[in-house]
């Protein structure tokens, strides 16, 4: 100890010499009691469980770079000694500074880097149990190196595009006029024919006038032509499964699972070496969306890691930022080795820290929680709140599943069917997913746009939004449709396909294998027509408007380029589907009456027509100018059977044909000149008293 506080005093005094900047003066002024009592050893490292551990509630944890001085800090208590070493690059070599940290209050650890360290990389080190486990970068860690081994000193605030300070997120009114719009980095611009030069890299998506060979738009300008509002973008946080150091390889893999979750992915960079890029690309893929007016949302993966032994929070803390089963091992309910620990202070506090800190530095604008009923609802009301308030506009969504049974008790999971707990937190709705395309597991299993009867209901239930409609017959002894499970139609996400399991064309294909081409079309249209007019939030994938296929593979997570590319050319040979996606999307954002905020609203305003006698059809009527829509009346029928429908209305004003099941016109002057409208096979009609 003798020793340690002579060599404090050293460096005090040094700094003191060669420091003219007052601030330093002010942090050492400050620091000299602490260090003077501090130490190098921890001798209190037992705790008869994880609940025992101290918990540290500041937010400057990791590292913190000045000119002057950089400050590391590490929360582990456990820990018996730690060491934090410093080094030029960002993958081998020795270490240039290698530092003993001391221990200080709420199992923190400490260290003063005197000089100026920009641009240098880092490692923690802890003993645990007389045995060193291995360097990693902190969990805090906002900048690394190649494949996230180190973390890099910075000051993340540089790391900047010009006119960054003045970036805006486009207008959002209401949740209620989200359009979602799933895509993964790569998959957008990797093909030869995006027109995109810098592919497979989120500045490809800042790049404009890109065309494919046909002179379509390709990339941003797709997105900005189809009228998007919210681009859902797959893992974009560094993650394990890239090796950064062979991007010549044709690696792929859609990103579930982290390795540094406030970093970004260092294969969507066009140089992963240099540890600044990664950051200013990602704000620089930000700022470009924004400019179109489209807004951006990051698909965060905190219910589990990509390692478990080897993960930064299990070789800095062991165990605690996880679940156990009672025997000791590691709990599973991600189905991917390990499940993380929401309810736990620190891991609570982890998870706070990080989402705001891509919302207030990288200007997010929603939130995508893989198996959100991993976490406890608490901590998901908290991450509401303090988002919230950073901007009311973020919108956060989640899978309301786990993959696996967990230890902590379902009435305090993120479930689908808890929703009513959760604060302005959205989930996903399997049920018209399932309902209008077939089950996700039994591929070969039909939906309610292919004829599938026994799905009508859960395409009703979906149309609500999951909210409570007594014209919806609700029984807990379906798989579907058992009962209201939410009480805001904001609060739903519809959709009928994602990144997981079967494209909607491939679904629509192997379950009619004796289809034909044109049938499938109309299917498809179908579907998404659904999931467009009903009153949830929604969501498709890219390329959905363009027969988007993977060739038939089912989970295609680390498929290659062949697989997962968007070819662009099928925008030409989908021309029509395409301009048919476009007005379904438009006409969503010209009429407020698809678009209620309210369970109530939804109740006096949607009322379903009687077609019991035809199964396969469904009808209702959007009334009395809805939610402040400038047509009156406007009925909207669904037709998944393969023979043309036909229905009796009321005429005593004029009814236009707004959809005809081939188009979509909102200024269509046709009329529907008897009292029956026909609906064709496999589609949709809309008719509006304007």
């Amino acid at each position: 100890m003798d020793f340690i506080f002579f060599r404090t005093f050293v460096k005090i005094k040094k700094i003191l010499i060669m420091s003219k900047k007052i601030n330093t003066l002010i942090f050492l002024l400050f620091m000299i009691p602490v260090l003077f009592s501090a130490q190098t050893l921890n001798t209190e490292t037992q705790y008869s469980s994880y609940d025992d551990y101290p918990v540290y509630n500041g937010n400057d944890l990791g590292v913190q770079y000045s000119f002057e001085y950089t400050i590391a800090k590490l929360w582990s208590p456990v820990a018996e000694e730690v060491k934090f070493r410093v080094y030029k690059n960002s993958e081998n070599g020795q270490p240039v500074s290698e530092n003993s940290m001391i221990i200080g209050k709420q199992g923190v650890w400490y260290f003063n880097l005197n000089g100026d360290w920009k641009n240098y990389y880092y490692t923690f080190q802890i003993k645990y149990q007389g045995k060193w486990l291995n360097e990693v970068a902190d969990p805090y860690a906002v900048a690394v190196g190649v494949n996230g081994d180190r973390g890099l000193i910075v000051n993340d605030k540089e790391l900047v595009p010009d006119g960054w300070n003045n970036d805006q997120r486009p207008e959002l009114k209401s949740y209620a006029d989200i359009i979602l719009y799933e895509a993964h980095i790569r998959d957008i611009s990797i093909a030869s024919n995006s027109g995109i030069a810098n592919k497979g890299k989120f500045i490809g998506l800042t790049e404009t006038e890109t065309k494919n060979p046909a002179g379509q738009s390709t990339g941003l300008d797709h997105f900005k032509e189809m009228g998007i509002t919210h681009l859902h973008i797959l893992p974009s946080f560094d993650f394990k499964s890239i090796d950064e150091t062979k991007l010549n390889e044709n690696n792929y893999n859609w990103g579930y699972d982290p390795k540094n979750y406030n970093v970004p992915e260092g294969s969507y960079s066009v140089n992963p070496y240099d540890g600044k890029l990664r950051n200013l690309e990602y704000r620089k893929m930000v700022q470009a969306l924004h400019k179109a007016g489209i807004r951006v949302v990051m698909d965060v993966v905190y219910n589990h890691t990509g390692d478990t032994d080897l993960s930064n929070f299990n070789q800095l803390v062991p165990g605690y930022y996880y679940r156990h089963n009672a025997d000791g091992s590691f709990s599973d309910a991600a189905a991917c080795g390990n499940e993380t620990a929401s309810e736990k202070p620190m891991m609570r506090n982890f998870l706070l820290w990080s989402v705001k800190h891509w919302a207030q530095n990288y200007h997010v604008d929603g939130f995508r929680f893989d198996l959100m009923a991993i976490h406890d609802i608490e901590t998901m009301n908290l991450i509401s709140k303090e988002l919230r308030a950073i901007d009311p506009t973020i919108f956060i969504y989640g899978e309301g599943w786990t993959a696996g049974a967990s230890p902590l008790p379902q009435d305090r999971q993120a479930l689908k069917n808890n929703v009513k707990k959760l604060d302005q937190i959205a989930v996903f709705s399997d049920d018209i997913r399932d309902g209008i395309k077939g089950h996700w597991s039994d591929e070969k299993g039909r939906g309610f746009v292919s004829g599938n009867p026994d799905m009508k209901e859960a395409v009703k239930f979906g149309i609500v939004a999951s909210t409570f409609h007594p014209q919806v017959q609700y029984d807990e002894n379906r798989s579907y449709a058992q009962f209201p499970y939410s009480d805001s139609p904001l609060k739903v996400i519809g959709y009928v396909s994602c990144h997981d399991n079967h494209t909607l064309y491939d679904k629509l294909k192997v379950s009619n294998p004796t289809a034909s081409e044109a049938d499938l079309v109309k299917m498809d249209k179908l579907a998404n027509s659904i999931v467009l007019t009903s009153q949830s939030v929604p969501f498709f994938m890219l390329g959905e408007e363009m027969k988007r296929t993977k060739k038939g593979v089912e989970n295609s997570y680390k498929s290659p380029d062949a697989i997962n590319e968007i070819d662009w050319n099928w925008k030409m040979e989908n021309k029509d589907m395409v301009e048919y996606y476009k007005s379904l999307i438009q006409l969503r954002k010209n009429h407020p009456a698809f678009k209620m905020p309210t369970q109530e609203l939804i109740q006096n305003n949607l009322t379903f027509l009687n077609t019991e006698d035809n199964p396969l059809l469904i009808g209702y009527t959007l009334k009395d100018h809805a939610n402040g829509d400038s047509w009156e009346n406007i009925t909207v029928f669904y037709n998944g059977g393969d023979k043309d429908a036909e229905y009796s209305i009321q005429n005593k004003k004029d009814w236009y044909i707004v959809a005809d099941g081939k188009t979509i016109n909102e200024n269509s002057k046709a009329k529907l000149k008897s009292k029956k409208v026909k609906i064709p096979a496999y589609s949709m009609v809309i008719l509006a008293q304007k």
